[in-house]
């Protein structure tokens, strides 16, 4: 019996070794694997939808100061007036104004009757002189100048007249598009001060048409056309869909945000909505059809560069890429890649270049 037991034990330990020695033969297989997840760089556009903030702000809008100094006389409107275009907003007082223009228009005639006494002089001389030796050529061309100079005279006194006239007309503040007046400053019996811009006598605004405005970050807005389809929700109506056309783009990035100012005309026949209103724009971009996309987390941004893993035959290189439209799986890549190139998928910064 002990026999037989120290041959089963022998048996047993010869059946241990053997497996150990058959582990340590996978092992290195299973380190020259790959033990990157990877993804092959496809070829097509990243469609994606985006939701932006944004405002209404009235299509034209205008702060109304005094042209001229002078008492407020009468304000015809006050906040909420709807007003057409030449309407009487209010009227200034200001009866040095009125002095000035009497003394610029006796000025005028004046001067008018002296250049008609001079031009009748001259028409007699001149008909005096067609008798030889009666009347001498300078004594013509003394009152030729006189004439001229008269005229000259009379001419600028009435265009002074005119412009103390034009500065009477502002003491009648009109509209100068049809709206509605949004802030009232003044009350009979103000001075107003034209030097004075601190604050207007009245603002207008039009609102029968708004400007949607939001700006778009510069990797997207360059995807933006005019007319493109544009929704938007404000916050004052929830849970209601908006819909309006991209009518303007400034065409200019900001420097320091790094985006570009749109605008869509917004229809408010109604009134119901209102300048300053909070909108949250959403807009479907349409991708870039000859542009590259990869897995979104193969893209690495560090506080250098914003790269991606290339993986092939064993060796991993690290190729800079700027990026465009990404939805949560996917983003577009632009840089020195083509299709048909494999990325590290779950790329981190930890990951180093091989040779």
């Amino acid at each position: 019996m002990k026999y037989i037991s120290i041959v089963a034990a022998s048996i047993l330990l010869l059946a241990s070794c053997s497996n150990r020695n058959t582990e340590k033969k996978v092992t290195p297989k299973t380190n020259t694997a790959n033990p990157y997840k990877l993804a092959a760089i496809k070829k097509g556009g990243v469609n994606t939808s985006i939701k932006l903030p944004g405002q209404l702000a009235a299509y034209l809008e205008v702060n109304i100061f005094p042209k001229v100094n002078g008492y407020v006389k009468n304000v015809n409107v006050d906040i909420g007036s709807k007003v057409s275009k030449g309407t009487l907003l209010l009227t200034l007082d200001a009866p040095e104004l009125q002095q000035n223009v009497l003394q610029a228009k006796e000025k005028f005639v004046k001067a008018n009757a002296d250049c008609a006494i001079d031009k009748e002089h001259y028409q007699r001389i001149l008909d005096a002189s067609k008798t030889p030796g009666a009347i001498s050529p300078l004594d013509i061309s003394t009152l030729k100048a006189k004439v001229d100079a008269d005229n000259a005279v009379c001419n600028a006194e009435k265009a002074n007249w005119q412009m103390q006239q034009t500065m009477q007309s502002y003491l009648n503040v009109t509209a100068p598009f049809s709206g509605v007046i949004t802030e009232r400053n003044v009350h009979p019996g103000d001075l107003v001060n034209a030097m004075g811009k601190d604050k207007p006598m009245l603002e207008l605004k039009q609102t029968d048409r708004l400007r949607l405005q939001v700006d778009i970050p510069e990797s997207i807005a360059a995807s933006l056309k005019d007319k493109d389809a544009i929704t938007f929700s404000l916050s004052a109506f929830p849970g209601k869909k908006m819909t309006g056309t991209i009518t303007r783009k400034s065409d200019n990035v900001n420097a320091q945000y790094r985006n570009e100012r749109i605008e869509a005309d917004v229809p408010n026949n109604d009134g119901s909505l209102s300048p300053g209103m909070y909108a949250d724009v959403y807009f479907d971009t349409k991708g870039d059809v000859d542009a590259l996309f990869v897995p979104k987390s193969a893209v690495i941004t560090s506080t250098e560069r914003k790269y991606v893993l290339v993986y092939n035959n064993g060796k991993i290189k690290k190729v800079d890429v700027s990026t465009g439209n990404a939805t949560m799986d996917s983003i577009q890549i632009y840089g020195s890649v083509k299709e048909g190139d494999e990325v590290i998928v779950n790329g981190n910064d930890e990951i180093e270049e091989t040779n």
